[in-house]
């Protein structure tokens, strides 16, 4: 690499310990000689997770020259537990070594501002290069490349092996199982998410009837439909699976066990949206489904959407559409194609058909779907925003949930919610607008379902870090908690009143280009919250910079800035844009605390990828 560099020394890595190292502290020392990846992630987050996914193959190929570092900064209180940790890393299959930061003191140190941000440090201990988002794999191989050369040729490259040490290996029937469905005879189906198979449980929930796939076949998968039974007569198969990191949706049937996919390439959608053929339509992370109005809901995760599967006969001729969601993440309600959610993860359709219950993680809310006159429209029944969470009961307008991942409709006609990081099921009573506890204690429960026996109700828990499902009792008078709400630490950014510049960076990788032959490849949109904090330089348009005006009258709120900028592969030998390149989309949605002070910064400066 021969470009002049400022040459900024990486900060260490300071926390509360370490996991996978077999109890041993790493330092930045200790892996000088090294390229090291720094990967700052919070479990809870669905981006962080693909971005485990793109790293894998770096791990592999330059296993002994790099170490890949995860930095976990929790962004909900639970994330911050030690245990809840542990139990993440396994969870995702994280195969380096992971700091536990929960105080964000290395966070801070390395000025990070949204999850997932990765950082470059060369062999020297210099860091070279700050990224957000998704999308950096092929720009961070080209790059760890160009750091072996000059490395090697200047004697600083070591060789060897890392700090990893895995863990023992455990076992149980279940591993952190994700959802469960009733089949209608008295059994269950559950995804074995961490096993990666889907299993067919009798009535004790203990007992396997059967088991479905496997890691050649399923790569965690999440929501099981049992479809009705005239649509399961009609299509050839019984059941619809929401296999997330494969990011299919995948079909069994249930008398010979045979396991067909249904909508998705197996690639990772990289654009906003997308609708037509649905096996030639790539999906991001579905995580749920439903069925409602002749249809599958999928909550897709990974683009903060819900998208409708319609099935034909001949599955060849199914076909996928965006239901609602911008892809902002977000909390707007409203028209389905205006409105904004964040990582829905959990979907119940109401006894009646009416609505479709959505479990919407990030926010921290329960919400639903509904087709009005206007078509379809979203409704939030409780829930702030994506920093405001905790275990508060009381009237909806002002309880608080903490990641929630399951939702289910009581027989009353309330709403039962897995509130997954208070350990906790919630209830939602539509008619006096209020939220209750029903249940507290629980290993982060993931989804929740109800049992009817001879006309007695329980509730089914899927108590995914307990490895189990659980048969709780619905008890006549929900319990009260009053307890403590939290916003995320992590700390605001302070910035002027008035007039700030706006700024992304964004260096393409070597060998590629921004393609401007077509028009501007590069798109911001900018909104905040409250709407008033910004008195101009909100909506969507191209380019990297903008003046935003902030509104002096509001002390603080959440700029939310979402960028896409598209970048080509250039000949290798001219450097110019073949008529047919390669392109390559990069994308980040960042959501910014920010205070206004006298005499602060009059200038926001965020990394897509800066060098």
């Amino acid at each position: 690499m021969t470009s002049t560099r400022i040459r900024v020394r990486a900060p260490e890595l300071i926390g509360r310990g370490w996991l996978n190292t077999g109890g041993e502290t790493v330092s930045l020392p200790d892996l000088r000689g090294k390229v090291v990846v720094l990967d700052f992630w919070t479990f809870c987050c669905v981006n962080c997770l693909h971005v485990l996914d793109e790293l894998r193959p770096l791990e592999r190929e330059f296993a002994d020259e790099l170490v890949l570092v995860g930095v976990h900064s929790p962004k909900f209180e639970h994330e911050a537990d030690r245990a809840a940790l542990e139990a993440a890393v396994e969870r995702y299959a994280v195969h380096h070594p992971v700091l536990d930061d929960p105080d964000l003191v290395t966070w801070q140190a390395y000025a990070a501002r949204a999850w997932p941000t990765l950082v470059v440090i060369d062999p020297e201990g210099y860091v070279v290069a700050q990224m957000s988002g998704e999308g950096h794999a092929h720009g961070l191989s080209v790059l760890v490349r160009e750091l072996l050369v000059e490395h090697r040729a200047k004697g600083t490259l070591r060789s060897g092996d890392g700090p990893y040490i895995a863990p023992p290996a455990p076992e149980t029937a279940l591993r952190f199982p994700g959802k469960i469905a009733a089949v209608g005879d008295g059994s269950y189906l559950v995804s074995d998410t961490a096993h990666h198979q889907v299993v067919h449980l009798e009535r004790d929930l203990v007992t396997e009837r059967a088991r479905f796939g496997g890691r050649e076949v399923f790569n965690e998968p999440q929501g099981v439909l049992v479809l009705p039974a005239d649509v399961a007569a009609r299509v050839g198969y019984d059941v619809v699976v929401a296999d997330s990191v494969n990011h299919r949706i995948a079909s069994i049937r249930l008398s010979d066990g045979q396991i067909g996919v249904l909508a998705g390439t197996g690639e990772q959608l990289r654009e906003r949206s997308g609708s037509g053929p649905a096996l030639r339509q790539a999906l991001s992370t579905p995580w749920d489904l439903a069925w409602w109005i002749d249809r599958v809901v999928i909550a897709m995760a990974g683009t903060h959407q819900l998208w409708a599967l319609h099935l034909a006969t001949d599955r060849a001729d199914n076909t996928v559409a965006v239901l609602a969601g911008t892809s902002a993440e977000g909390l707007r309600d409203g028209v389905a194609d205006e409105a904004w959610l964040a990582q829905p993860s959990g979907l119940s359709t109401s006894a009646d058909g009416s609505r479709v219950l959505i479990a919407d993680s990030e926010t921290s809310a329960v919400r639903s779907i509904t087709l009005t006159d206007n078509g379809f429209e979203l409704e939030t029944y409780a829930g702030r925003g994506l920093f405001d969470f905790g275990h508060v009961d009381g009237p909806a307008s002002e309880a608080l949930l903490q990641h929630p991942l399951g939702v289910t409709e009581l027989p009353d006609g309330s709403v039962a919610i897995a509130d997954t990081y208070n350990g906790a099921i919630r209830r939602y009573d539509p008619v006096a607008h209020e939220i209750s506890t029903l249940a507290t204690d629980l290993a982060e429960p993931s989804d929740v379902l109800v049992e009817l026996d001879d006309g007695a109700a329980r509730l089914l828990v899927v108590e995914s870090a307990a490895h189990r499902v659980t048969r709780i009792a619905i008890p006549a008078d929900a319990q009260r908690v009053s307890g403590l709400a939290h916003q995320t630490q992590r700390p605001a950014t302070q910035l002027q009143a008035g007039e700030v510049e706006l700024a992304i960076a964004f260096e393409p990788p070597t060998g590629q280009k921004l393609d401007y032959r077509y028009g501007d490849p590069t798109q911001l949109m900018v909104s905040a919250t409250p709407e008033h904090l910004l008195l101009d330089g909100a909506g969507t348009a191209t380019g990297l910079q903008r003046t935003l005006r902030l509104n002096p009258v509001i002390a603080d709120g959440v700029l939310h800035i979402s960028v896409r900028a598209a970048a080509c592969d250039g000949d290798p030998v001219t450097g110019e844009l073949p008529e047919h390149a390669a392109c390559h989309l990069y994308q980040q949605d960042w959501g910014i605390p920010v205070e206004l002070a006298e005499g602060a910064a009059d200038r926001l400066d965020l990394d897509l990828r800066g060098v």
